[in-house]
């Protein structure tokens, strides 16, 4: 069966070494987000990058750097992500966020017993 319908994509960049009490910041915003009852949320993390910094960030082996860029991705309904949003303003103080209308389509599992065909 399938979902489709209007949504937002809210993106939050912030920097792998970031922490909310003593806990990565990434970990707290998906918890969050689950309180929150959204619909999921994934994090991401990137291999190079830079931000307002101007430092590039890397994981290449020579050039061994900390505070690589990590991305959390959250979609649900424009209305309830736009709800979420000042959760996040007590914990990001150096970062990015990105509001993106999208299209989604999803793909929800099968009743049980149902097969496949």
């Amino acid at each position: 069966m399938k979902l489709a319908g209007a949504a937002l994509r809210l993106t939050i960049f912030v920097g792998d070494t970031d922490t909310w009490h003593h806990k990565p910041l990434y970990h707290e915003i998906v918890h969050r987000a689950h309180a929150a009852g959204l619909a999921g949320a994934s994090v991401f993390r990137g291999i190079e990058g830079y931000g307002a910094s101007n430092h590039i960030h890397t994981a290449r082996i020579l050039s061994l750097s900390e505070d690589l860029p990590v991305s959390i991705v959250i979609v649900d309904a424009a209305e309830r992500i736009r709800a979420f949003l000042p959760r996040l303003d007590e914990l990001i103080s150096e970062g990015l966020v990105i509001l993106e209308e999208v299209e989604v389509i999803r793909y929800v599992g099968r009743p049980s017993g149902e097969q496949a065909r």
